[in-house]
């Protein structure tokens, strides 16, 4: 049983996101050894525009804008740890762990090779066009 729950935040955040994806986040809290917050789910045109400009995204045809994307961060000690990864990493192996369970397809931004992005999760394309 897990001591975390997700804050107002993050379920407002959740909000337009695919249920599949949402199913998966809930039960990844459940093994995370983190807490964690979803900073953001579904993205307008002129956000994802916003965040190519700053160079946080690479793309226009993200999968946030059709919400099948999530970015989430893990709290340590209150605060968002962007230094470190392995505490990213250890909340892609509760997403993981949940996907599999759940069997929801979905790729974690931090195993892409040419920019790793550990907030970001996705469900796979293939099974979710």
């Amino acid at each position: 049983m897990s001591i975390y729950t997700l804050s107002q935040r993050s379920q407002k955040n959740l909000e337009g996101v695919d249920q599949d994806l949402v199913r998966v986040v809930n039960l990844a809290l459940t093994f995370s050894e983190y807490d964690f917050v979803i900073i953001e789910g579904v993205r307008s045109l002129a956000r994802q525009k916003e965040l190519m400009k700053e160079g946080k995204s690479k793309t226009l045809n993200s999968r946030h804008l059709t919400g099948h994307a999530v970015d989430i961060v893990p709290l340590v000690n209150d605060a968002i740890p962007w230094q470190n990864w392995s505490a990213f990493e250890s909340v892609s192996k509760a997403m993981k762990k949940a996907a599999y369970q759940l069997n929801v397809r979905i790729n974690w931004g931090g195993d892409w090779v040419s920019f790793r992005d550990g907030p970001h999760y996705e469900l796979c394309r293939e099974a979710n066009p």
